[in-house]
């Protein structure tokens, strides 16, 4: 089987020969703390783990379909003050946020490690803030979209994989506009124009999907990225869930699998439980990274969802970290959701740098064991 075949067989509960081996990736603190292990400074970290657990080179595998749902044109990135171990910025997206100088300030563009940040100020306050940030959104903007879309959804099918996209959910990108108490607070003092800025944005995005569709694109896998969960609970009810954020789910879901998208993820840190089944309910047929640490618990989760709702993720990053017969015993725990279908299983979030090299090496021979590769 190609990825692509066994990716889909596993996640819509088929029969795949094995399930992809996607044991989850470093930052880039954790790539420093490697080579200090024993990694080769000049060498990519997955080709020699593959090479150490006795792998081949894996064809194929799911890759970015180069479709910008960002803001154009981006606001001028400002260093407005560097004291003290921090900078603080006005970001790309018109935030004011303070960082550690620990990593250069433009880290904000993109998590390439795991850093804090603190946000002072967001760029929609009032009314005029809004009319004014919705110029940056125009679908219509001819960079959105590659001019070889089509040419590349091809050659991701010819090397037995397939394009994804990643597209911010309505409560991730609200609060970048508004930040996370700004949000919560109109949810409760203006509802209306919670309503009204999540419909921007799922409109938004649906006519961006539909002119990638249109000139030739075509998608393995959606992802929407939406952290909206604390370590035990989401941050919204599921009421206000339902109300603000699911319009935006289904609208999403019922475009791209007409399109031929067989996959919709939905990426959310922390506490999900409550979450899942409004997810299922929306259409969205995949979930991760299932935190360990917050209280996912995804053996309960097959239980109480059964086959409606597939996984990636899963493993207990501390397992992974205290290595031996703690991680052994980790695997153990998830060992029947994998045999029962519907699950890759792989790290539960980015992979830090307390997980060593030699115990992520023995983490992914057993890993592989599990995913029928050795």
């Amino acid at each position: 089987m190609t990825f692509r075949e066994r990716y889909l067989e596993t996640l819509l509960f088929g029969a795949p020969d094995r399930i992809p081996f996607m044991p989850g990736g470093p930052r880039e603190s954790t790539l420093r703390a490697w080579r200090a292990q024993g990694l080769p400074a000049d060498a990519n970290w997955y080709d020699v783990l593959l090479k150490e657990i006795g792998l081949p080179k894996m064809e194929g595998g799911l890759e970015w379909a180069g479709v910008s749902f960002q803001m154009i044109p981006i606001f001028e990135e400002k260093v407005l003050e560097h004291k003290d171990g921090h900078y603080i910025v006005r970001d790309w997206m018109g935030a004011i946020t303070e960082i550690s100088d620990e990593f250069d300030y433009t880290y904000i563009r993109a998590a390439k490690d795991f850093v804090t940040r603190k946000w002072h100020k967001f760029p929609v306050e009032t009314r005029e803030d809004w009319e004014a940030m919705k110029e940056r959104f125009n679908p219509d903007t001819p960079e959105r979209i590659p001019a070889d879309s089509a040419e590349r959804a091809a050659a991701a099918r010819a090397r037995g994989g397939g394009l994804t996209v990643q597209v911010n959910g309505p409560f991730w990108q609200l609060r970048e506009w508004c930040g996370f108490e700004g949000l919560c607070m109109l949810c409760i003092e203006n509802p209306e124009f919670v309503e009204e800025m999540a419909a921007f944005w799922t409109d938004f995005v649906s006519c961006v999907l539909a002119r990638f569709f249109a000139a030739g694109g075509e998608l393995l896998r959606l992802g929407i990225s939406e952290d909206m969960a604390y370590k035990a609970h989401s941050m919204i009810s599921p009421a206000m869930t339902r109300r603000f954020l699911m319009p935006s789910y289904v609208q999403w879901v019922a475009q791209v699998k007409a399109a031929g998208c067989p996959i919709v993820d939905m990426d959310s840190d922390g506490c999900i439980e409550e979450l899942i089944p409004i997810w299922i309910e929306s259409g969205i047929n995949v979930c991760d990274p299932i935190e360990v640490a917050a209280y996912n618990d995804i053996v309960e989760f097959r239980r109480r969802f059964g086959k409606q709702i597939g996984y990636t993720g899963g493993v207990d990053k501390r397992a992974m970290a205290a290595g031996g017969e703690v991680m052994r015993a980790e695997l153990a725990r998830i060992a029947p959701v994998v045999k029962d279908g519907g699950y890759i299983p792989g790290c539960d979030h980015g992979v830090p740098p307390d997980i060593s090299w030699p115990n992520f090496i023995d983490y992914s021979r057993e890993l592989a064991k599990m995913c029928g590769w050795t």
